[in-house]
């Protein structure tokens, strides 16, 4: 039997397990990680349900943006399974009519037919740090993970978002070593924002990280994998 503490990593909207490649691979030695894929359902719970069933009994479980409004759905759904939670970029809010307006205009371009690579290069600038834009590396990276989701997964995940509940009122439930990270310039879901949602979870820390965007596992996997290392040595 491995000694490696089981890893769920969950990635965010149109994201695949690339999101998280410098983490699989600086956390191999310490965690079996594993990464669902949640472009299958069009509902936060029913892709909870989906992941709980194939998931050990006991895991630490990580979300980066969409993957943290699936984590929290986990962590309340099962929270005696859960024993460690990080919640990345992410936020615990519903979205606001402004926000669910721009999620059913991104959907009406895709079945429109508009090419889906457009509606990537129009998230791109909220995704990742400014610094980072003519990154080639980087955002051919991101365009890949997009078509690989493809626009049906797409519609289903932005229609999961678009339907979740809001978990403010939950937050001081989680008992489970928890920790906050967030780009100190994340045009999508603001630091300000999460270090809220860090206040109303019990013991949770929070941390920012510097010249980075939405996407920390990937602008800054450094800084991401040495607050994920430190975090797994927790005990609750």
């Amino acid at each position: 039997m491995s000694d490696k503490h089981p890893l769920i990593l969950i990635p965010g909207l149109l994201c695949t397990d690339e999101l998280w490649r410098d983490q699989i691979q600086a956390l191999s030695d310490i965690s079996d990680v594993s990464i669902p894929k949640h472009h299958l359902d069009d509902d936060i719970s029913l892709i909870a349900d989906r992941i709980l069933k194939d998931a050990p009994e006991k895991f630490a479980l990580a979300g980066l943006s969409m993957g943290g409004y699936i984590a929290l759905e986990i962590v309340l759904q099962a929270p005696d399974r859960v024993t460690h939670l990080a919640l990345v970029d992410t936020r615990a809010d519903a979205d606001s009519p402004q926000d669910r307006k721009r999620r059913e205009d991104f959907i009406r371009l895709v079945q429109r037919g508009k090419t889906f690579k457009g509606v990537t290069e129009s998230l791109l600038p909220m995704l990742i740090h400014p610094s980072r834009f003519q990154d080639d590396a980087l955002t051919s990276r991101i365009y890949q993970m997009a078509e690989d989701i493809g626009q049906e997964g797409f519609i289903r995940q932005e229609t999961a978002i678009m339907n979740r509940k809001d978990r403010n009122a939950e937050l001081g439930k989680i008992v489970c070593p928890t920790i906050v990270i967030s780009g100190n310039e994340d045009a999508l879901i603001s630091p300000d924002l999460q270090e809220k949602m860090a206040n109303a979870i019990p013991d949770a820390e929070f941390h920012l990280i510097a010249e980075c965007g939405h996407l920390p596992s990937m602008e800054r996997p450094f800084e991401v994998n040495t607050l994920f290392r430190e975090w797994l040595s927790w005990t609750s």
